[in-house]
């Protein structure tokens, strides 16, 4: 990348391209639940990153699921990303990549396959890409349970991160998100006939009334508590003797999060014997925005550099990986990939106008960051 001209010219000039990279990575389903779908994503990823970066990308794998793992000679910045979907195997059938009015559309499109296509290019443009390493995960949609040791090595070693998850609207970049907690609630109770003994039963459904009440309480102006997916009973006639609830729990900060943590775990039955067992815990810890100062310091004046008009911050409500590698103290700026909307949803979009300038975006701030201090 010659100047900061060259960098807007050359991503512009190469969007054709990388539209037709988009269809091809939007066409190859990789839900997170499918192992096959899931290897045969990553084989094809692999060449493009190598290629763009100009050395070898290895495959790591971690019982089922498989990571595209680029490491850089001379660490400075970790590019990081998914490239799980939620979306089941077949969905293209119905619902196939397409491109109207600058609006690209299909499963995946938002979160993240555009990003990746983005990330792509902008290594492209780099002259030296030496300092710059990529991991793309394959179990992001599902909590990163095989991939978090990964993350957290690789942003050790680099120093940086900048996640190339979804912009937040009209391209903001995120300096902060929640953290998340999820919790599984388990009462037992005590059969018996609804009918002709019910004094007898200790109904586990009413119990668990008395735990969701309690659990909503939990919630505050900076942390949300919401009990979510409810079963129990099996028939009409019997006095329920299991009941349970799912719980997800975010907030923006640390200390109110462990807050929840503990009263989660004093949860004691109301019902005389009833047992309550509440298993699960904190997940991802808050991404906090001093993690992301100085990225996004540098992130601004890139954007000066290209003339674009200011860049706008946020903090977003949901999680990322990028939640990972700001708990370890590793400084982290997310959403810098697609500008778009709706992720998850049968309407999710990119806007591919703005591709170029994203591409750019990142390319600029990847050589600005090169001549960052080596990680510690």
């Amino acid at each position: 990348m010659r100047n900061y001209n060259d960098a807007l010219a050359a991503a512009a000039g190469g969007l054709p391209g990388m539209l037709d990279r988009f269809r091809v990575l939007v066409d190859c389903e990789s839900p997170s639940n499918d192992p096959r779908g899931l290897e045969l994503c990553a084989s094809l990823i692999q060449p493009w990153l190598s290629d763009a970066l100009g050395r070898p990308v290895r495959l790591a794998r971690v019982g089922e699921n498989v990571h595209i793992v680029a490491e850089a000679p001379d660490p400075r910045v970790l590019i990081l990303g998914h490239f799980d979907t939620v979306w089941p195997t077949g969905t293209i059938t119905d619902w196939p990549f397409s491109i109207t009015d600058g609006i690209a559309t299909g499963p995946g499109t938002f979160d993240m396959k555009g990003g990746i296509v983005q990330a792509l290019a902008a290594i492209e443009l780099l002259t030296d890409a030496s300092h710059v390493g990529v991991l793309l995960t394959s179990d992001e949609e599902t909590s990163s349970g095989s991939s978090r040791r990964l993350i957290e090595e690789q942003a050790r070693k680099a120093g940086a991160v900048l996640v190339c998850e979804p912009a937040a609207d009209g391209g903001a970049v995120k300096i902060g998100r929640k953290g998340l907690a999820a919790y599984r609630v388990a009462v037992t109770g005590r059969a018996a006939h609804a009918g002709l003994e019910p004094e007898l039963g200790v109904n586990a459904v009413v119990e668990l009334a008395h735990q969701i009440l309690a659990i909503a309480g939990l919630a505050s102006a900076n942390t949300s508590v919401v009990p979510a997916v409810l079963a129990g009973g099996t028939t009409v006639n019997t006095v329920p003797e299991f009941a349970e609830c799912s719980v997800d729990a975010r907030s923006w900060s640390v200390p109110d999060l462990e807050q929840v943590d503990r009263a989660m775990f004093a949860l004691a039955p109301r019902l005389p014997g009833a047992t309550v067992t509440v298993t699960g815990g904190i997940a991802r810890l808050p991404f906090e925005e001093s993690s992301a100062r100085g990225l996004y310091r540098e992130a601004e004046a890139a954007a000066r550099d290209l003339g674009m008009a200011p860049l706008r911050a946020v903090r977003s409500g949901g999680a990322s990986d990028g939640n990972f590698t700001a708990a370890i103290g590793v400084p982290t700026l997310d959403g810098l990939g697609a500008v778009g909307g709706h992720p998850h949803a049968r309407d999710e979009y990119v806007d591919v106008n703005a591709m170029p300038e994203r591409v750019a975006l990142l390319a600029t701030l990847l050589e600005r960051l090169r001549h960052r201090a080596p990680a510690a």
